[in-house]
């Protein structure tokens, strides 16, 4: 198959690497220009969990191919389009005219309605899924990160066509272990309010890397997290058919912090997915609390704690004094 990975992101190029792997034809595209400034491999550094549950550290360097323009007529059979939740509509209108006869795979972070965030992408050309990957591009150019063995795809509460059962296949033959969720709609939400919770202790600390192992900065994630789930309620998610998403929110705090603390610093797939995310200038963390807060606010939601770290977030000359 041949495969467009769109932009050059960490999960971009660990899933790229993965699946050229398994035999696929693998290419990049990037905005014009950054093909020469990229340069023609990928130093990589990863943990990748498919076969060992402990890892097999893979270092390589990695040639990759780059494309800077796509004609609506390309020959590409998948488009995996994993970029920041915030530049999701842009990268979407983008690919709308150049879909060809591809499927397009969402494979990441969304706050928005799903149908109203890829605009006016063809819905029955379009997969939803969610990666199971991480890490970061260090000062070196080295990208290091980790690589688990599950792949998430869902529906918007309907059967898998033919084109998403193809997409799953495609994991498979890679050796990922899809897992299905039927409201994925829900289940990117509750993710997303989670994720806020814990960049809010990232961003106090200056990066995830220095909330790997804090008791402290976890137990205040997670209150930050459970504060959330009444705006996800607010949202029309209903939180019973999240249950596996929401328990460790609604569990008490001094019971799952030192949990998820031992795990970031001892389970080595998640120790060097927060490792390698130590730059205190990515923008995501930021885009992810402002959103939520701004909808939390839009919906009338009392999120304290958000509140409160707002300051870590905001952009210069919109922080709003805290309401606590």
């Amino acid at each position: 198959m041949r495969i467009l990975m769109f932009g050059r992101g960490v999960i971009a190029t660990v899933y790229g690497w993965a699946l050229e792997r398994a035999g696929h034809e693998v290419e990049f595209y990037v905005r014009p220009g950054r093909a020469a400034a990229y340069g023609g491999a990928v130093d990589l550094d990863l943990l990748d969990t498919r076969r060992r549950p402990w890892g097999q550290r893979v270092v390589e360097k990695w040639p990759v191919r780059y494309r800077e323009e796509l004609a609506p007529d390309h020959d590409f059979d998948l488009i995996v389009l994993s970029v920041q939740h915030h530049r999701l509509a842009e990268a979407a209108a983008f690919l709308a005219p150049r879909v060809g006869a591809a499927t397009v795979l969402v494979f990441g972070n969304l706050w928005a309605e799903p149908t109203a965030a890829i605009g006016e992408l063809p819905l029955d050309r379009v997969a939803w899924g969610f990666p199971q990957a991480g890490g970061g591009f260090g000062a070196d150019g080295v990208l290091r990160g980790a690589l688990l063995p599950q792949a998430v795809f869902g529906t918007l509460d309907r059967p898998p066509t033919d084109r998403e059962q193809a997409v799953r296949r495609v994991f498979r033959e890679a050796r990922f272990r899809p897992r299905e969720k039927p409201d994925f709609r829900g289940w990117l939400w509750v993710h997303f309010a989670f994720n806020a919770g814990v960049h809010t202790q990232g961003l106090k600390l200056g990066s995830l890397a220095e909330l790997a192992g804090s008791r402290r900065a976890f137990r205040e994630a997670l209150l930050t997290g459970r504060e959330l789930l009444p705006l996800l309620e607010a949202r029309g998610v209903d939180l019973r058919r999240h249950r596996g998403g929401v328990v460790g929110l609604r569990a008490p705090a001094w019971l799952t912090a030192p949990v998820l603390a031992w795990l970031t610093a001892h389970f080595a797939p998640l120790r060097v997915n927060f490792e390698a995310q130590s730059d205190p200038g990515t923008e995501e963390p930021r885009e992810i609390c402002r959103d939520t807060l701004a909808e939390a606010r839009r919906l009338g939601v009392a999120v304290p704690r958000l509140e409160a770290a707002e300051p870590t977030f905001a952009r210069e000359g919109e922080a709003r004094p805290s309401a606590v």
